[in-house]
């Protein structure tokens, strides 16, 4: 989880995964560096690993789409066209954040910490 929450190489949870830690900077949302800068893992394990990636994104579209919803319900009766804006509001202005962060999952699912490869710098 701490890899998740801070963007961070899920083997050594220090480097940075990608190269710029704004996600709203569009010009560099997809550049992720090639390796660990602090442990030197491969970050796209084989060509094309990242596709894997659009699953876990779809995941958490649903699950931003019915806490939307729920959250809607709760405080008043939506109309649908409120609902449908609503959620393409936080679609818009989430797919950012939710691109990197069904990433950063993804490849959390295969990569997993090793304490051994934590502290100063390797090389």
């Amino acid at each position: 989880m701490r890899s998740i929450m801070h963007m961070s190489c899920p083997r050594c949870q220090e480097g940075d995964v990608f190269k710029e830690a704004n996600p709203y900077k569009f010009g560099s949302l997809f550049e992720m560096h090639e390796n660990c800068p602090h442990c030197e893992l491969r970050f796209e394990v084989e060509p094309s690993f990242f596709y894997g990636a659009m699953y876990v994104s779809y995941g958490y579209s649903v699950a931003l789409f019915v806490a939307t919803y729920l959250i809607m319900n709760w405080i008043y009766e939506p109309t649908i066209l409120q609902i449908v804006g609503a959620l393409a509001v936080m679609v818009i202005l989430l797919a950012p954040l939710i691109l990197r962060l069904s990433r950063i999952t993804w490849l959390n699912i295969f990569v997993k910490y090793n304490p051994s490869k934590r502290g100063p710098k390797l090389k």
